[in-house]
This record gives C-alpha cells, structure tokens and sequence, in this order.
C-alpha cells in the first residue's frame, strides 16, 4: 500500500483540473467524453442528471459524515461491483487493483459495463491512480469540499501530474501502518 505523509497533503488541497461551481457547467465542459466519476456527491449528481458514469468510486459519506443515496445503489446504477478497504491517506494495492478491474470492465468492447468501486475507508486519493490509468480524452469529475465539482481531462500532461502527485507517495506494508 502507499501512504501520503502528512507533510505533503497540502500539495493535494488544490484542484487536480478544472473547478466548476455546478455540475452542469461541469458537464458541459466535460462533452461528450466517457465520464468516470469520484465521491458519493458529486456521483450522485451526475447520476440525477441521467447519466451513469462508466466508474463510479464512492465510499458511503461526504466530509466523513454518512451520505446515502438510492440512486447509487448497484441495482439501481445495474453495474459491476466492486468491494474495497481504503483507509484514509492510503492508496492500497486492492484499491488499485479494483480500479484496474473496473476499466477492464468498462472499457470492454465486447462486454462493456459501468462499474462501482464500493470503499470501507476513504475514496478521495483515488484520483491519482485512476487519472494514471485511464485512457486519452476521458473525464474524471471529483467534488471540492465547498467549492464545487473538479474536472480532469485524461491526456498525457494530465498523466504526468498523476504520477508525479503519485511520487509523494511512500510504500509501505501492511504491518508498517497503524490501520
């Protein structure tokens, strides 16, 4: 798994793309380009406007206070699910691997379906691998805590930032961290 210390989260308070005050106008920027979407809220939002992001990663709560939301539920998305522990300052190797998992998923030409990426701990670094992995011209939408909805286009200079956001990370293992 890999840990961000606590001396380099004020590199990650700033928008990773585009800030934008609704979700409509984020929506409108974003296109017509395949949506992935991070956060319980601002999937939701997405959601109610009708469309189904092809990865939803959401975690059950907003500002750590417990978020529910029929319109997230797998039956009501009809998704691939997807079941992760995450804790928070973390990026595991499970969550990597699901996020793997649901691109395949998605993505599947001859199969293609949404995916949901269901964390017990905490979604919000999943930014950060999911902008590494995904292809050109996709759109990552993110919530800023009151502010409003973030929108990353995947190219290579956003990749680039991925990893090098991606660089601050150490690894740890499992019996190195206070889980």
């Amino acid at each position: 798994m890999w840990y961000l210390p606590e001396k380099d989260r004020v590199r990650f308070k700033a928008p990773f793309g585009v800030l934008f005050p609704d979700i409509e106008s984020a929506l409108l920027y974003a296109g017509n380009r395949r949506l992935y979407a991070v956060g319980d809220v601002v999937t939701s939002s997405i959601v109610k406007k009708g469309i189904i992001p092809s990865i939803c990663v959401i975690d059950g709560s907003t500002m750590r206070v417990p978020f529910r939301d029929a319109h997230l539920s797998t039956q009501a998305l009809s998704v691939k699910r997807f079941e992760v522990s995450n804790p928070a300052g973390y990026i595991t190797d499970e969550l990597i691997d699901a996020l793997k998992s649901a691109i395949e998923c998605s993505t599947d030409s001859t199969d293609s379906k949404p995916a949901l990426v269901h964390v017990n701990g905490e979604e919000d670094l999943a930014v950060i691998p999911l902008v590494r992995m995904l292809p050109t011209e996709s759109a990552v939408f993110y919530g800023q805590p009151g502010e409003g909805v973030v929108v990353k286009i995947i190219d290579d200079a956003a990749k680039e930032q991925a990893n090098e956001l991606f660089s601050y990370f150490e690894r740890r293992d499992c019996a190195d961290s206070a889980l």
